[in-house]
């Protein structure tokens, strides 16, 4: 057999003896048993659902304005000789303070002319009476029995002269109300606003000295829609208190707050946006003893009414909710969509009325596609190499809600309040 033949040969055989040799190695081998794994369906976060009172808070905003603003406007003329050092922009002021004066030499000539008046006109009609008095005896004595014509005992003179002394009289009263009027003050404690008069200027009855703000109250306007005001009680016109109202506002990177009260509601619906405005006072708006700096008109505020408490509720986080009304529920390892009556929705927060009983497990998970009945597992349930933190209610951490960002956080156990600016019916 030659060198050249085994080359070609030999590749040859030793492929077929591998191949001989694998087939042998397959057809010998045993198949692997077959295992059967359960659908353990997906994890899933949980709350516990909890039966609570809530109060609820109605969240809005609006300007704060003052409840009295004046123009100050002279009721005479003349030539300023006085200003009080508080008149100036900025400055506080109390009732009954003299804030200008007017030269009152002219009112005061008028008043003595009006004096003078008043005397003059006393006289004649005691002149008249005293005629009277003598026309009658002569009367008498001419025409014994016989009653006086009233032109004969001089009744029209007498009606005239006590005219005159009225006339007069109103006169006087003017002059000497003029005259008060050369000092102007205000019936309120107050702050300046804006002023434009000054000593020696001359003044009359057009145009304003000064824009002043009382003191006392300030008002925040409110824009509510109809929904939201039925969770509080607004004072009608026979009166009665409303609800209690806090409002807060930023200065220089402090939150500071003030207690107010809702006092009324604006007699008509604001034909742009259809919301209803409140009114909420402040009292004592510019005191600064409890900290607090002064609430300055103008400014923008937050405002948070305390309306009713709602009883025998259960709140959910707000994307627990699916589909308008439906809650996912964990029911021992199966997923329950139910049905629920939502009493009211915030932001946050959602109220259920019925549909969801005490600790029951409300599933918080967002999932894709969902079938009623389909296999869920509880994540709490699993093992967990992370130590997790202690929830409200204990170390079974059970009650927890996920915050803005995803993480647990815990649901109070007793009442609790509501921040809310959008309503959902039941």
């Amino acid at each position: 057999m030659s060198r050249a033949y085994l080359k070609f040969v030999a590749p040859i055989v030793v492929v077929a003896l591998g191949l001989v040799a694998a087939w042998l190695l397959a057809s010998s081998r045993k198949a692997p048993g077959r295992v059967e794994r359960p659908s353990l369906g997906p994890l899933v976060e949980v709350v516990k659902a909890q039966v609570t009172s809530v109060a609820v808070i109605v969240t809005g905003h609006g300007e704060v304005v003052p409840r009295v603003a004046v123009d100050v406007v002279p009721q005479v003329s003349g030539q300023v000789v006085g200003v009080h050092p508080s008149f100036v922009a900025g400055g506080f002021f109390k009732a009954g303070q003299v804030l200008v004066t007017i030269d009152p030499r002219d009112y005061e000539l008028a008043l003595e002319r009006a004096q003078a008046a008043v005397a003059r006109s006393q006289v004649a009609l005691q002149r008249e009476q005293a005629e009277a008095v003598v026309a009658r005896e002569e009367w008498d004595e001419l025409h014994p029995g016989e009653e006086a014509p009233g032109l004969v005992v001089r009744e029209p003179q007498i009606r005239q002269a006590e005219a005159e002394l009225a006339a007069a009289e109103a006169d006087l009263a003017v002059a000497t109300l003029n005259l008060e009027r050369t000092r102007i003050s205000l019936p309120f404690d107050g702050v300046v606003v804006s002023e434009s008069v000054d000593v020696g200027q001359f003044v009359g009855g057009v145009n304003p000295l000064a824009r002043v703000y009382g003191t006392d109250v300030v008002e925040v306007r409110v824009p509510l829609s109809s929904s939201e005001l039925a969770w509080f009680d607004v004072p009608s016109r026979d009166g009665g208190s409303g609800p209690e109202a806090e409002v807060s506002a930023s200065f220089g990177g402090t939150r500071s707050v003030w207690k107010g009260r809702v006092t009324r509601m604006e007699a008509q619906v604001d034909q742009t946006s259809r919301m209803v405005h409140v009114v909420v006072e402040v009292n004592d708006p510019y005191s600064t003893s409890d900290g607090n700096p002064a609430l300055l008109p103008g400014t923008f505020a937050d405002v948070r009414i305390f309306g009713r408490t709602l009883d025998n509720v259960v709140p959910i986080p707000r994307f627990a909710v699916h589909e308008g009304e439906r809650v996912w529920v964990f029911d021992d390892g199966t997923l329950d969509i139910r049905r629920v009556k939502i009493l009211r929705s915030d932001r946050n927060q959602t109220l259920v009325a019925a549909g969801i009983d005490a600790d029951d497990l409300v599933i918080i998970s967002s999932m894709d596609a969902v079938t009623d009945g389909m296999a869920v597992r509880n994540a709490a349930d699993q093992e967990d190499p992370a130590p997790e933190a202690p929830s409200a209610e204990g170390p079974e951490g059970s009650a927890r809600q996920l915050g803005s960002m995803g993480s647990p956080t815990a649901i109070p156990a007793g009442p609790t309040a509501v921040r809310a600016s959008e309503v959902q019916g039941a």
